[in-house]
Protein backbone atom coordinates (compact mmCIF):
# COMPACT_ATOMS: atom_id res chain seq x y z
CA UNK A 1 0.00 0.00 0.00
CA UNK A 2 2.94 2.51 0.38
CA UNK A 3 3.92 2.34 -3.26
CA UNK A 4 0.27 3.63 -4.36
CA UNK A 5 0.00 7.66 -5.00
CA UNK A 6 -3.10 9.75 -5.00
CA UNK A 7 -2.78 12.25 -7.08
CA UNK A 8 -5.78 14.84 -7.71
CA UNK A 9 -5.92 17.14 -10.07
CA UNK A 10 -6.95 20.92 -10.11
CA UNK A 11 -9.22 20.32 -7.28
CA UNK A 12 -11.60 23.81 -6.81
CA UNK A 13 -11.93 23.65 -3.53
CA UNK A 14 -10.03 23.12 -0.46
CA UNK A 15 -12.14 21.05 1.85
CA UNK A 16 -12.04 18.16 -1.42
CA UNK A 17 -8.66 17.89 -0.59
CA UNK A 18 -9.26 17.08 2.78
CA UNK A 19 -11.83 14.60 2.42
CA UNK A 20 -9.58 13.09 0.02
CA UNK A 21 -7.25 12.96 2.84
CA UNK A 22 -9.07 11.35 5.27
CA UNK A 23 -10.49 8.65 3.00
CA UNK A 24 -7.05 7.54 2.42
CA UNK A 25 -6.14 7.83 6.20
CA UNK A 26 -8.96 5.81 6.57
CA UNK A 27 -7.60 2.90 4.42
CA UNK A 28 -4.50 2.92 5.16
CA UNK A 29 -2.84 5.05 2.34
CA UNK A 30 -0.43 7.71 2.68
CA UNK A 31 0.88 8.94 -0.28
CA UNK A 32 -1.04 12.26 -2.10
CA UNK A 33 0.16 14.07 -4.90
CA UNK A 34 -1.80 17.60 -5.84
CA UNK A 35 -1.53 18.59 -9.77
CA UNK A 36 -1.63 22.84 -9.47
CA UNK A 37 -4.96 22.88 -6.61
CA UNK A 38 -6.87 25.99 -6.44
CA UNK A 39 -7.02 26.19 -3.00
CA UNK A 40 -4.51 24.18 -0.75
CA UNK A 41 -3.74 24.52 2.64
CA UNK A 42 -7.10 26.52 3.53
CA UNK A 43 -8.87 25.80 7.06
CA UNK A 44 -11.56 23.92 5.61
CA UNK A 45 -9.16 21.35 4.39
CA UNK A 46 -7.74 20.79 7.43
CA UNK A 47 -11.23 20.90 9.05
CA UNK A 48 -12.39 18.09 6.74
CA UNK A 49 -9.12 15.70 6.90
CA UNK A 50 -10.84 15.18 10.32
CA UNK A 51 -6.94 13.62 11.92
CA UNK A 52 -5.07 13.30 8.81
CA UNK A 53 -3.22 15.77 8.61
CA UNK A 54 -0.10 14.04 8.21
CA UNK A 55 -1.33 13.02 5.09
CA UNK A 56 -2.11 16.93 3.79
CA UNK A 57 1.22 18.26 5.60
CA UNK A 58 3.60 15.31 3.41
CA UNK A 59 1.48 15.86 0.48
CA UNK A 60 4.06 16.72 -2.84
CA UNK A 61 2.68 19.73 -5.21
CA UNK A 62 3.26 20.21 -8.97
CA UNK A 63 2.33 22.40 -12.02
CA UNK A 64 1.84 19.20 -14.36
CA UNK A 65 0.54 15.98 -14.08
CA UNK A 66 3.52 14.65 -15.63
CA UNK A 67 5.63 16.00 -12.64
CA UNK A 68 3.57 14.16 -10.60
CA UNK A 69 3.77 10.36 -12.22
CA UNK A 70 6.66 10.67 -13.39
CA UNK A 71 8.69 7.43 -11.42
CA UNK A 72 5.29 5.96 -11.58
CA UNK A 73 5.52 2.31 -13.88
CA UNK A 74 1.61 1.91 -13.82
CA UNK A 75 -1.46 5.15 -14.10
CA UNK A 76 -4.93 4.53 -13.55
CA UNK A 77 -7.41 7.72 -14.06
CA UNK A 78 -10.75 7.31 -12.67
CA UNK A 79 -13.04 8.90 -15.75
CA UNK A 80 -15.29 8.00 -18.27
CA UNK A 81 -14.40 6.91 -21.73
CA UNK A 82 -12.78 9.03 -24.11
CA UNK A 83 -15.57 9.84 -27.08
CA UNK A 84 -13.28 9.32 -30.19
CA UNK A 85 -11.26 6.24 -28.61
CA UNK A 86 -12.27 3.45 -26.27
CA UNK A 87 -9.52 3.32 -23.46
CA UNK A 88 -9.27 0.29 -21.82
CA UNK A 89 -11.08 0.42 -18.34
CA UNK A 90 -11.33 -1.67 -15.45
CA UNK A 91 -14.19 -1.69 -12.62
CA UNK A 92 -13.03 -0.77 -8.99
CA UNK A 93 -11.99 -4.46 -7.76
CA UNK A 94 -10.28 -5.19 -11.04
CA UNK A 95 -8.12 -1.83 -10.68
CA UNK A 96 -7.40 -2.79 -6.87
CA UNK A 97 -6.20 -6.81 -8.32
CA UNK A 98 -3.80 -4.76 -10.96
CA UNK A 99 -2.62 -1.93 -8.69
CA UNK A 100 -1.16 -4.35 -5.98
CA UNK A 101 0.14 -6.78 -8.13
CA UNK A 102 2.20 -3.91 -9.60
CA UNK A 103 2.67 -2.16 -5.65
CA UNK A 104 4.67 -4.74 -4.62
CA UNK A 105 7.43 -3.54 -6.54
CA UNK A 106 6.90 -0.24 -8.07
CA UNK A 107 4.96 2.58 -7.66
CA UNK A 108 1.54 3.03 -8.59
CA UNK A 109 -0.44 6.45 -9.51
CA UNK A 110 -4.62 6.74 -8.93
CA UNK A 111 -5.27 10.06 -10.81
CA UNK A 112 -9.03 11.46 -10.14
CA UNK A 113 -9.91 15.22 -12.45
CA UNK A 114 -11.58 18.24 -11.85
CA UNK A 115 -14.53 17.80 -9.58
CA UNK A 116 -16.65 19.38 -12.44
CA UNK A 117 -14.85 18.24 -15.86
CA UNK A 118 -13.10 15.10 -14.73
CA UNK A 119 -9.45 14.76 -16.50
CA UNK A 120 -9.20 16.07 -20.10
CA UNK A 121 -8.51 13.82 -22.65
CA UNK A 122 -4.73 14.51 -22.65
CA UNK A 123 -4.44 13.53 -19.25
CA UNK A 124 -6.45 10.52 -20.12
CA UNK A 125 -4.13 9.31 -22.56
CA UNK A 126 -1.23 9.51 -19.94
CA UNK A 127 -3.18 6.70 -17.91
CA UNK A 128 -2.55 2.96 -18.78
CA UNK A 129 -6.00 2.34 -17.53
CA UNK A 130 -9.20 3.58 -16.63
CA UNK A 131 -10.94 2.97 -13.72
CA UNK A 132 -15.12 3.55 -13.75
CA UNK A 133 -16.91 3.23 -10.64
CA UNK A 134 -20.56 1.53 -11.78
CA UNK A 135 -23.27 4.19 -10.25
CA UNK A 136 -27.24 4.76 -10.93
CA UNK A 137 -27.61 5.14 -14.71
CA UNK A 138 -29.86 7.73 -13.25
CA UNK A 139 -27.90 9.85 -10.72
CA UNK A 140 -23.82 8.93 -11.13
CA UNK A 141 -22.22 12.03 -9.93
CA UNK A 142 -19.70 10.85 -7.07
CA UNK A 143 -18.23 13.65 -5.52
CA UNK A 144 -14.01 13.30 -5.26
CA UNK A 145 -14.09 12.12 -1.42
CA UNK A 146 -16.44 9.12 -2.20
CA UNK A 147 -14.99 8.17 -5.48
CA UNK A 148 -11.44 8.04 -3.50
CA UNK A 149 -12.89 6.28 -0.63
CA UNK A 150 -14.96 3.73 -2.85
CA UNK A 151 -11.66 2.95 -4.78
CA UNK A 152 -9.16 3.17 -1.74
CA UNK A 153 -12.13 0.74 0.06
CA UNK A 154 -11.44 -1.69 -2.91
CA UNK A 155 -7.64 -1.39 -2.12
CA UNK A 156 -7.70 -2.01 0.95
CA UNK A 157 -9.38 -5.77 0.90
CA UNK A 158 -7.57 -6.68 -2.18
CA UNK A 159 -4.41 -5.93 0.08
CA UNK A 160 -5.43 -8.18 2.52
CA UNK A 161 -6.08 -10.90 0.33
CA UNK A 162 -3.20 -10.85 -1.35
CA UNK A 163 -0.82 -10.48 1.33
CA UNK A 164 2.51 -11.24 -1.05
CA UNK A 165 1.67 -9.67 -4.48
CA UNK A 166 2.38 -11.76 -7.74
CA UNK A 167 5.43 -9.31 -9.21
CA UNK A 168 6.50 -9.19 -12.30
CA UNK A 169 10.45 -9.51 -12.20
CA UNK A 170 11.15 -7.01 -15.40
CA UNK A 171 12.34 -3.23 -14.94
CA UNK A 172 9.23 -1.77 -16.68
CA UNK A 173 9.14 1.69 -18.11
CA UNK A 174 7.90 4.28 -16.08
CA UNK A 175 5.81 7.32 -16.79
CA UNK A 176 8.47 9.75 -17.80
CA UNK A 177 10.02 7.29 -19.67
CA UNK A 178 6.76 6.35 -22.03
CA UNK A 179 6.09 10.09 -22.79
CA UNK A 180 9.48 10.24 -23.93
CA UNK A 181 9.28 7.64 -26.35
CA UNK A 182 5.92 8.52 -27.45
CA UNK A 183 7.35 12.84 -28.42
CA UNK A 184 10.01 10.51 -29.97
CA UNK A 185 7.69 8.42 -32.00
CA UNK A 186 5.73 11.21 -33.27
CA UNK A 187 8.93 13.40 -34.29
CA UNK A 188 10.13 10.37 -35.85
CA UNK A 189 6.65 9.58 -37.94
CA UNK A 190 6.63 13.34 -38.78
CA UNK A 191 10.37 13.06 -39.89
CA UNK A 192 9.91 9.82 -42.33
CA UNK A 193 6.55 11.63 -43.53
CA UNK A 194 4.64 8.78 -42.27
CA UNK A 195 2.46 10.85 -39.87
CA UNK A 196 -0.80 12.60 -41.42
CA UNK A 197 -0.80 15.83 -39.32
CA UNK A 198 -4.94 14.99 -39.84
CA UNK A 199 -5.13 12.10 -38.66
CA UNK A 200 -2.02 12.61 -36.09
CA UNK A 201 -3.86 12.69 -32.71
CA UNK A 202 -6.01 9.61 -33.71
CA UNK A 203 -3.15 7.69 -34.87
CA UNK A 204 -1.01 8.64 -31.63
CA UNK A 205 -4.14 7.72 -29.02
CA UNK A 206 -4.27 4.60 -30.86
CA UNK A 207 0.10 3.54 -30.75
CA UNK A 208 0.38 4.55 -27.31
CA UNK A 209 -3.03 2.05 -26.31
CA UNK A 210 -0.52 -0.36 -28.32
CA UNK A 211 2.40 0.64 -25.99
CA UNK A 212 0.43 0.63 -22.92
CA UNK A 213 -0.92 -2.44 -23.69
CA UNK A 214 2.48 -4.26 -23.96
CA UNK A 215 4.04 -2.90 -20.87
CA UNK A 216 7.23 -2.58 -22.25
CA UNK A 217 10.66 -2.42 -19.96
CA UNK A 218 13.62 0.12 -19.70
CA UNK A 219 15.77 -1.77 -22.32
CA UNK A 220 13.03 -2.22 -24.59
CA UNK A 221 12.07 1.33 -24.81
CA UNK A 222 16.07 1.86 -25.26
CA UNK A 223 15.27 -0.48 -28.41
CA UNK A 224 12.62 1.27 -29.71
CA UNK A 225 14.18 4.57 -29.50
CA UNK A 226 17.47 3.45 -31.01
CA UNK A 227 15.58 2.03 -33.69
CA UNK A 228 13.68 5.91 -34.16
CA UNK A 229 17.14 7.40 -34.11
CA UNK A 230 18.12 5.24 -36.74
CA UNK A 231 15.03 5.72 -39.22
CA UNK A 232 15.64 9.39 -38.62
CA UNK A 233 19.00 9.58 -39.54
CA UNK A 234 18.39 7.44 -42.73
CA UNK A 235 15.81 9.91 -43.76
CA UNK A 236 18.62 12.77 -42.94
CA UNK A 237 20.87 11.20 -45.02
CA UNK A 238 18.58 10.69 -48.02
CA UNK A 239 17.79 14.37 -47.99
CA UNK A 240 21.52 15.45 -48.80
Amino acid sequence: MENIRIVLVETSHGGNIGAVARAMKNMCLDELALVNPREFPTEECMARASGADDILHEASVHQHLDEAVADCALVIGASARLRSVSWPQLDPRECAERVLQRAGRDKVALVFGRERTGLTNAELERCNYLVNIPANPDYSSLNLGMAVQVISYELMMQSRQQPQASVEMRDLARAADMQGLFSHLEQALEDIGFLDPRKSDKLMRRLKRLFYRAEPDLDEIKILRGILSAAQGRKSARRH
